[in-house]
């Protein structure tokens, strides 16, 4: 039986770079702080299990870094989270 853990992502975009970049990436403990520092510093949550189950997969032991640019194939869901966050601010 498959265990799962929680996972969190801290995804980033600064439009004079024009490409989203990973800031962090964890599961379980690591998750649940990457949340936790997010609460504290007033950034939106927005849950996206299956997002957050491909960049886990892509991750650290498959490549993707922290610091690093989002790939192309997930652009289309993080522009769809971005679109939220800045509809929520603008309301």
């Amino acid at each position: 039986m498959k265990i799962h853990r929680k996972t969190a992502a801290a995804i980033g975009y600064k439009s004079e770079e024009g490409l989203p970049r990973l800031w962090a990436l964890g599961q379980g403990r690591e998750a649940e702080r990457i949340i936790e520092l997010a609460r504290q510093a007033g950034i939106d949550i927005v849950e996206d299990p299956v997002l957050a189950g491909l960049l886990d997969a892509a991750g650290p032991g498959s490549g993707l870094k922290s610091g690093e640019y989002l790939p192309a194939w997930c652009w289309e869901a993080v522009a769809n989270i971005l679109a939220f966050v800045l509809s929520k601010e603008n309301a």
